[in-house]
């Protein structure tokens, strides 16, 4: 029995690792696709508004001159956004290590929304001997809940923190939002749950998103129902360092732990 659940564990890695390649392959040829084919057209764009504005008349009437500008305005907005999602999509450059890859991500989406935002990490040496892929893992799981985060929590402040025991990593992002309703984290495709579900799997982990409540005002108050008296979002990702760290070890090392 137990060598069959060490078999179909083994399984669930296999397939979940299979998962998150297809979907880092995805986002690289999307990022190429925006890059090259879209970032295209909106410089040809950009040129062809600028001709415009050239060949337009002195006398022309003032309501043109405001068209052009809302036009660039646009423009510029369509711009800037295709050139965040191509800097997200694109793998990030982990040379530094997974603690200097999120502080320097949270301090990006900390500017880009105004959101206050803090990151903390615990001093664990395992942090540094993480391999490229288990370290991306754990970049995109906290990417995507600080994204989400953005997107729809209507929060004003969001905090990540690096936990770490013997066993286990764990990743904590949480915000002071207005909360996920229970029937939201039942399912698997929102908010991009099955991808990050898949990351955690990949390296023997789980994934858990739970919704903060405030607490009864007084004895024998009624426990609110989901929605009411959210204090935002909780997202608890959890690898596991025997996972994660196997691709560091020797290889004689590595088959005896197989």
């Amino acid at each position: 029995m137990e060598r069959e659940l060490a078999r179909l564990r083994a399984r669930v890695r296999e397939l979940s690792a299979e998962l998150v390649q297809a979907q880092e392959a995805a986002c690289r040829h999307v990022a190429r696709e925006l890059h090259d084919g879209v970032g295209a057209e909106l410089t040809a764009t950009r040129f062809a508004l600028a001709s415009v504005e050239t060949w337009l008349p002195a006398d022309a009437p003032a309501q043109c001159s405001n068209a052009l500008a809302v036009a660039n305005r646009s423009l510029d907005a369509v711009c800037a956004a295709t050139r965040q999602a191509v800097a997200e999509l694109h793998a990030p450059a982990l040379e530094a290590g997974i603690v200097g890859a999120l502080a320097q991500w949270t301090g990006e989406f900390a500017a880009r929304t105004q959101l206050r935002t803090s990151f903390v990490c615990s001093a664990d040496v395992r942090l540094t001997r993480l391999p490229a892929d288990a370290a991306l893992a754990v970049f995109r799981v906290a990417q995507e809940a600080l994204n989400n985060i953005a997107k729809h929590a209507r929060a004003a402040s969001a905090d990540v923190r690096i936990e770490t025991s013997r066993r286990h990593l764990t990743l904590i992002v949480g915000d002071d939002g207005v909360g996920v309703a229970r029937h939201a984290q039942r399912q698997s495709g929102h908010f991009g749950l099955s991808g990050m579900k898949a990351r955690c799997a990949a390296f023997d982990g789980t994934l858990r998103v739970s919704a903060r409540r405030a607490e009864p005002q007084g004895p024998g108050q009624a426990r609110r129902g989901a929605g009411d008296g959210a204090r935002g979002t909780l997202v608890r990702a959890r690898f596991a360092w025997d996972a994660m760290l196997a691709d560091a070890l020797p290889a004689g090392l590595r088959a005896a732990q197989s």
